[in-house]
């Protein structure tokens, strides 16, 4: 059956080498009738690398205003309109403007189709030599310390691999916190560059790692974490959050209550939990 020609296209472009472009990228930038890009500027320098010019119109469409031009770029779909959608590097909606366009096409009965091609998350995967056969991505933490490592508490007991993206100058205090809260010596690697001239991976423990980092790190990072072997317990001690189960009840909150989301998130005993804070505050 030959595919509609009314459809939104999403399309991985290269995280560097643009070699990696595909056959089928090349034949939708030029036959689309709109091309909605994250940056304008940096499509037309793929383009111009690529060797091909784009056969329709190009639009903007990025965080800023992907609220206001999702209903139109849905109605120009709806018309008939064959509809690409490329972000900076890799595949549209992974940490990138692409999810509200694709939920809205569903909602409207739109066809919606992929290009597949290059990704950061499975390329860093398959180099970082931990384990793959299950894994979870979970993008940009938290930029503020505090937040960040309670976002990372919530995944002290995660047995699958995780992958995270990382601004480089943030890399070394964000390794610094998974160090904290998810154990030194945890299994981790930082892939640098992937695709480009200077790629690098570097493997090792995760205090390892960011003692590396403190010396500063360019280029765009993805971050690989071995998840918790279930025989090796859990990655925090009672003692390690007992101050913020202090700090919690004192404001408020039933003390049990707190040991219960406390110990959900870290595989500690609620039991063992409550006796710490009671003994505590006695």
């Amino acid at each position: 059956m030959p595919r509609e020609r009314a459809a939104l296209v999403l399309a991985a472009t290269p995280i560097g080498d643009s070699r990696d472009a595909s056959p089928r990228l090349l034949e939708e930038l030029v036959g689309a009738d709109v091309v909605a890009a994250e940056d304008t500027r940096r499509l037309r320098r793929l383009t111009d690398r690529l060797g091909v010019s784009v056969g329709g119109e190009v639009l903007s469409y990025h965080e800023h205003n992907e609220a206001a031009r999702t209903p139109d770029l849905v109605a120009r779909i709806a018309a008939g309109q064959r509809l690409l959608l490329v972000t900076d590097a890799g595949m549209p909606s992974v940490s990138d403007p692409g999810y509200r366009l694709v939920s809205a096409c569903v909602a409207a009965d739109l066809p919606v189709t992929c290009v597949p091609g290059p990704s950061a998350v499975l390329m860093a995967l398959a180099v970082s030599g931990l384990p793959v056969d299950r894994f979870c991505f979970e993008g940009f933490l938290p930029r503020r310390t505090g937040e960040r490592e309670r976002a990372l508490a919530q995944l002290a007991s995660e047995p699958r691999t995780m992958v995270f993206f990382e601004a480089p100058h943030r890399l070394a205090a964000t390794l610094t916190s998974m160090a904290t809260v998810l154990g030194e010596d945890r299994p981790a690697a930082v892939c640098r560059e992937l695709t480009k001239t200077y790629e690098e991976v570097r493997r090792g423990g995760l205090a390892e790692l960011a003692e590396w980092a403190a010396d500063g790190v360019r280029g765009e990072v993805t971050v690989v974490v071995s998840g918790l072997d279930p025989a090796a317990g859990p990655a925090v001690e009672a003692a390690d959050v007992l101050p913020e189960i202090l700090r919690r009840a004192a404001a408020g909150e039933r003390l049990k209550d707190v040991c219960r989301e406390v110990a959900s998130r870290t595989g500690l005993s609620v039991k063992a939990l409550y006796d710490a804070a009671v003994a505590a505050r006695s």
